[in-house]
């Protein structure tokens, strides 16, 4: 009665957990829903008495697995927009044949379920000694080419995310003497003057207060600043507001330390 009311627990919630996965349009919510599906199938094992496959789901599958999606997130990013531009051509043929082959996989996966005859656990691991030993005479004999496709596949898969996230330098990156150097010759050999969070408000993107009471432009962050200025978030003071907008438009312009910086690597690498 337990076993039964556990999976079908775990049933719905790995059913909703993978098409929130399929359906959310944030990659980071998609990966914590697949992370969700893992999660349930590790019980789902447990409860049929094999710990073994348990332990597997959730150190392999969840653990590594789920940290390999989490650095193709950190690499890629998650605020980067989908292109609709077909870069592979063909790519929307061959894909619509994959999904046909893998419906047709599931569809013989859930037909054999349903009207083969049930072998039970004990029947199945009787030969082998054990469901430990059956799985790895199982890999290593009958299914063994296709153990070492799958092999070949992940490993593709992780060269083909490393040449996709490379990026071809134009020019040396300046090192930390360089920046040090671009620094002290630059108009602010000091550090910047701090947000005025301890100042006269109580958050990191309001501008300083100089000695004469002035606005101290470079105490704010310049892309803080151009997120406050993009979702309207200005404060109602019209000086501060005024600097906010001034530093969100030298966003885009760099400072006077990095063009040192970017020329020196450039000379450099020449």
């Amino acid at each position: 009665m337990g076993e039964t009311i556990t999976f079908w627990v775990l049933a719905v919630v790995s059913v909703g957990a993978a098409l929130g996965m399929v359906f959310n349009r944030k990659a980071v919510y998609s990966a914590l829903m697949l992370g969700t599906v893992m999660l349930s199938l590790a019980v789902l094992y447990a409860v049929q008495d094999a710990p073994f496959l348990a332990a597997v789901q959730i150190i392999v599958y969840t653990g590594a697995i789920m940290m390999l999606f989490l650095f193709v997130l950190m690499l890629v990013g998650v605020d980067s927009s989908d292109s609709f531009v077909e870069t592979l051509k063909g790519q929307r043929f061959w894909a619509v044949i994959a999904a046909l082959g893998f419906g047709t996989l599931i569809v013989v996966a859930v037909g054999n379920a349903v009207f083969a005859p049930e072998a039970g656990l004990q029947q199945a691991t009787a030969g082998a000694g054990g469901y430990v030993r059956s799985i790895a005479l199982l890999l290593f004999t009958k299914y063994v080419f296709a153990f070492e496709i799958t092999s070949a596949l992940l490993i593709t898969a992780a060269l083909a995310a490393m040449v996709l996230t490379h990026r071809e330098r134009l020019f040396e990156k300046p090192t930390q003497k360089d920046l040090s150097k671009a620094r002290f010759q630059g108009d602010h050999p000091s550090p910047l003057p701090g947000p005025g969070t301890y100042a006269r408000n109580n958050a990191i993107d309001m501008p300083a207060l100089l000695p004469d009471g002035s606005v101290a432009e470079t105490s704010v962050n310049r892309y803080i600043a151009r997120y406050d200025v993009e979702h309207d978030r200005l404060p109602a003071d019209p000086r501060l507001a005024q600097a906010i907008k001034h530093t969100a438009e030298q966003e885009e312009a760099p400072t006077e330390a990095e063009q040192d910086a970017t020329e020196h690597g450039s000379e450099v690498t020449k």
